[in-house]
């Protein structure tokens, strides 16, 4: 089946999380798998909250993609934003590329890996939970022991020469300030406001953001390649800041009690994308003693992580990817956090590399192109037919 019918078939079905409830994108795949003679097992965490993993001979190489994907509104869009609309050389639509995209191109290239070779050479996850965290996914199956480290390609959206295989830090605090409550007529000169404690902790970090961290030579050519691609990608000019700074969003904040009460309780939901050379430990103790009317309620602390840009694993996907898309491809790291930074903690070698629209994540029109589908696909079946011919060298 082409990738872009498997695409908007995905789009199609319903995943928002939250709530999280995949079962119907999981049981498509669970179809698609077996009419391929692949078989796998459904594990769910909780309800509605179904992962998928092929089951049979254990594989060096591993596809993984999730098949959650953030909420959408109706307001704003070309297309309905469930519509899996096919048109004008695109899927649009809520996870066309983040990444049902990906999903369906890793499910196109099995289909035709199977139609030359008869089997699959890899394993494949699909997960319930990326876009918030992973714990009733990844995490949930690597407490399981369901997966055994490997190589991993994860099929999340990245530039079309540029696989990805490293990723910042992440920091997420939870805070919750307390004031002293009086007469708002009587404020600054009586009460805390909880609320002013809350900025002035935000006011702080737009120091911390200036900060630079020393690392090794190797770290800072990789940055630099990769802040080039994030300023075309992304068309801004300050791709070096956002890679070698802490980037910070004060995501929700919550406070007061009514307008003329000097504030008695506000909450600060915060999370920080850490790089390399900097200590997440002691950033976090430095931000809490600028909040001494705070209470820490929780954090989620993630290292930048690294995939070695030199290991046979990095070179087969560039090559491949240069192969399809006639360029020089070349390894970048990235901003944002995904599920490899816990597949790498248990030990996977671990890149990214998948169809995408980047401008349109999260965003309003989300799109992924045909040609781009199409052209992913193609990548995933050469790296799968470069495993199968080291586990079956006489295929070769």
């Amino acid at each position: 089946m082409h990738p872009q019918q498997i695409c908007s078939d995905l789009v199609k079905i319903r995943s928002e999380n939250p709530p999280g409830n995949t079962s119907g994108v999981i049981e498509y795949i669970r179809y698609f798998l077996d009419a391929l003679g692949v078989p796998s097992q459904v594990i769910c965490s909780s309800e509605g909250g179904c992962n998928l993993v092929t089951t049979g001979t254990h594989r060096p190489l591993l596809f993984c993609g999730h098949a959650d994907v953030v909420p959408a509104l109706d307001e704003g869009w070309t297309y309905p934003p469930f519509s899996g609309m096919m048109r004008g050389g695109y899927v649009w639509g809520r996870g066309a590329s983040d990444m049902k995209g990906g999903c369906a191109a890793i499910l196109s290239a099995c289909e035709k890996c199977v139609d030359s070779c008869g089997s699959l050479p890899a394993s494949l996850v699909f997960v319930c939970d990326e876009e918030t965290g992973g714990e009733r996914g990844i995490q949930y199956l690597l407490e399981k022991n369901v997966l055994s480290p490997c190589d991993c390609l994860i099929a999340e959206p990245t530039p079309v020469l540029h696989p990805c295989i490293g990723q910042k830090g992440l920091c997420r605090l939870e805070l919750k300030f307390t004031g002293t409550p009086g007469h708002g007529s009587l404020y600054p000169v009586v009460g805390v406001s909880a609320v002013m404690e809350a900025m002035r902790v935000l006011d702080y970090l737009k120091n911390i953001h200036k900060r630079s961290f020393h690392m090794d030579r190797k770290m800072k050519d990789i940055l630099k390649t990769s802040a080039e691609v994030i300023s075309e990608e992304f068309r801004i000019e300050k791709g070096s800041e956002i890679l070698e700074h802490v980037t910070f969003n004060p995501g929700v904040i919550n406070g007061g009690e009514k307008v003329n009460i000097v504030a008695q309780c506000c909450s600060l939901d915060l999370e920080m994308r850490i790089p390399w050379g900097c200590n997440i430990q002691d950033l976090v103790n430095e931000i809490m003693v600028q909040a001494s009317h705070a209470v820490l309620m929780k954090e989620t602390l993630h290292e930048p992580s690294l995939t070695d840009p030199l290991c046979d694993f990095a070179s087969l996907v560039c090559r491949e990817v240069g192969n399809v898309q006639e360029g020089l491809a070349s390894p970048i790291v990235q901003w944002a956090a995904s599920d490899a930074r816990h597949l790498r903690s248990a030990g996977f070698r671990v890149i990214e590399y998948g169809p995408g629209e980047l401008s349109t994540l999260h965003g309003t029109n989300e799109r992924v192109a045909v040609e781009s589908l199409v052209k992913a696909a193609a990548i995933y079946e050469r790296i799968m037919l470069a495993y199968e011919s080291k586990v079956h060298p006489n295929r070769a």
